[in-house]
């Protein structure tokens, strides 16, 4: 079983070496990892030239956005399952993409989630929110829950009958994305109750300044799956509390 793994980076010098380090240290042997660069100004290209021979497609190009960037890599991915590393952040362990496969191995499922960590920006052993995923229920995602989606891996088959992700979104495009896979019940899913992804605070979705982008957008993005928009992104804050609690005690 063919995994791809996908990141997407522009300008990020500063945490791109281990982000890569952390897929290529993996101890499952059959992976294809794409890096989609979008035209970086400073030194992230020289960077991720470094280990060229040991990724497998390096696109680097102007972009308009992380999605788009990561759609790129989706048209290129040959795997049987994909799943994205993004340049801020890093794997949990090196048999992380091993435990993935041999969960879907068992499974035979469709969809993979599992559980992650938000930590310090610069203290990355700092826990600022623990992602503990829990088992799978749809009457959850029909109340705003979603896995978080670093951690998803999905058959490849799947996305390309579902659809890649929607670039009008600057922000809400994977929740879009995960709400069209999941909220129809369709698909097998299954949880991997076991930490995917080390995620350093200060994305897109995690900074101050983008908070107003990201409210219109989940409000636009609930209302076209014909969910009721205040309410569900009022339930998806609630989801959020239990994992500050619980980063006291990680």
């Amino acid at each position: 079983m063919k995994v791809t793994i996908i990141t997407s980076c522009y300008n990020r010098e500063s945490t791109i070496r281990g982000c890569i380090e952390s897929v290529l240290v993996q101890d499952y042997p059959d992976i294809e990892y794409i890096v989609i660069d979008g035209a970086s100004t400073d030194e992230s290209l020289a960077v991720i030239n470094e280990y060229r021979d040991r990724i497998t497609k390096i696109i680097s190009e102007p972009d308009k956005g992380m999605y788009e960037a990561i759609n790129k890599g989706l048209r290129a991915a040959t795997g049987d399952i994909v799943g994205l590393v993004h340049s801020d952040d890093f794997l949990y362990s090196p048999h992380t993409i091993s435990h993935i496969v041999e969960r879907f191995k068992q499974t035979g499922a469709d969809f993979l989630y599992g559980d992650g960590l938000f930590v310090n920006a610069d203290r990355t052993d700092k826990v600022v929110r623990n992602w503990i995923g829990g088992n799978y229920r749809l009457w959850k995602v029909k109340h705003g829950w979603l896995p978080l989606h670093p951690t998803c891996y999905i058959r490849r088959d799947v996305i390309e009958k579902r659809g890649y992700y929607n670039e009008t979104y600057k922000i809400a495009a994977d929740s879009d994305l995960l709400f069209r896979y999941l909220l129809g019940g369709e698909l097998s899913v299954t949880y991997l109750n076991e930490y995917i992804i080390r995620m350093r605070m200060g994305g897109l979705s995690t900074d101050s300044a983008k908070r107003r982008q990201m409210w219109k957008e989940d409000i636009r993005m609930y209302h076209s799956h014909g969910m009721n928009p205040i309410i569900t992104k009022l339930e998806k804050m609630l989801w959020k509390i239990p994992q500050f609690i619980m980063a006291k005690f990680k």
